[in-house]
């Protein structure tokens, strides 16, 4: 009994400080990849003992500021909700990557552990409960500032949110049909398989609708470009424009963590999540010969497969974010409620015509 909880916290540490390196190194991706984009050099003065590191330190000069500077609460505000609102968006963020595989199973001596925190069956209801309750963190910190445009930026966030969580749970609908269940291991299981002996059947082969329709939706929950509209730093008072120090760190990071959530969440829909084409639990099977490979091997192979793939997914964000410009509120709602939402549904009848022909 002790050993499983050991095991289960060593799994929960693991996610979590990989969630969270991702949010830590994307602070420093977002101003350098758009230095590249725009043809700058970027961030790179950040030094200790004359090294730079091609800038890789202002992730931790960053995090110095972040704790330093001062702590601001409106007069008028509610101190608690306003010091509780951050902590429940990075909260709700994080827990959601318990239900996440990032492995297939390890072997230890007799014992196999699942590379998972918590093999949920209903692990798609479960990222989707947590997802909605972060919407929490976002109304309570415009609310508990006092301030009516932090109260308006905090309307703006939720009506996103809850508008673009439905179509975000509407495109997933067919992949569920075609996988016939609601635990994410067992969905990755079922894209380990091949289509003739060598196309892997993943998700984003059998729902590029629904691939392209999550991946839209994601991003407009992100609150990032072009659906930035809840922040727009620059242009728009947002719902944390009474924030300072680390609690404004916390939301900042909370926009990071979510990206990370949803590049892991499409790749286990729809990218194999941790497989690796014709790798079998003893080795590679290719069609013209079979590489055996140790037990070790394989599991660094599947775990690192699942990290390249969350990583091409935040490139592939941040590229979208550096090169589209914001729309409008009224194009904002436009869109989810007048097209994908529409296609969302459209791509489950039609999933769903499917199946009952072949079966």
């Amino acid at each position: 009994m002790v050993l499983e909880a050991v095991i289960v916290l060593l799994k929960a540490g693991f996610i979590i400080t990989v969630a969270l390196t991702f949010g830590a190194v994307l602070t420093w991706v977002e101003r350098k990849q758009s230095a590249v984009m725009q043809d700058r050099i970027g961030a790179n003065r950040a030094a200790i003992l004359g090294l730079r590191v091609i800038g890789l330190f202002h992730i931790l000069s960053d995090a110095i500021k972040m704790f330093t500077k001062e702590e601001f609460t409106p007069a008028r505000g509610d101190k608690f909700l306003h010091t509780l609102a951050p902590a429940l968006s990075i909260f709700f963020a994080l827990m959601t990557f318990a239900a996440i595989p990032f492995g297939d199973t390890l072997r230890v001596g007799n014992r196999v552990i699942d590379l998972q925190v918590a093999n949920l069956n209903a692990a798609v209801l479960f990222v989707f409960a947590m997802v909605s309750l972060g919407v929490y963190g976002v109304v309570l910190g415009g609310w508990a500032s006092e301030n009516n445009y932090s109260f308006l930026g905090g309307m703006r966030a939720s009506a996103q949110m809850i508008s673009y969580e439905v179509t975000l749970g509407v495109s997933v609908i067919g992949a569920l049909l075609i996988y016939g269940t609601l635990n994410l291991q067992e969905m990755v299981r079922y894209q380990g398989h091949m289509y003739a002996g060598w196309i892997p059947r993943w998700g984003i082969l059998l729902q590029p609708l629904g691939f392209l329709l999550f991946l839209v939706a994601g991003i407009a929950e992100t609150k990032r470009v072009p659906f930035d509209l809840p922040e727009g730093e620059s242009e728009i008072v947002g719902y944390w424009v009474e924030y300072s120090s680390m609690k404004w760190g916390m939301y900042m990071f909370t926009d990071f963590i979510e990206m990370t959530l949803l590049s892991a969440m499409a790749s286990t829909l729809f990218l194999g999540g941790w497989q690796v084409p014709w790798l079998m639990p003893d080795g590679f099977h290719f069609p013209w010969a079979t590489v055996p490979l140790p037990h070790l091997a394989v599991v660094v192979l599947q775990v690192g497969a699942f990290l390249l793939k969350v990583s091409f997914l935040l490139w592939l964000q941040m590229l979208i974010r550096w090169t589209l410009p914001r729309v409008r509120y009224d194009q904002l709602m436009a869109i989810t409620w007048k097209y994908l939402l529409p296609l969302s549904l459209l791509n489950v009848i039609l999933t769903a015509a499917v199946l009952l022909v072949l079966r």
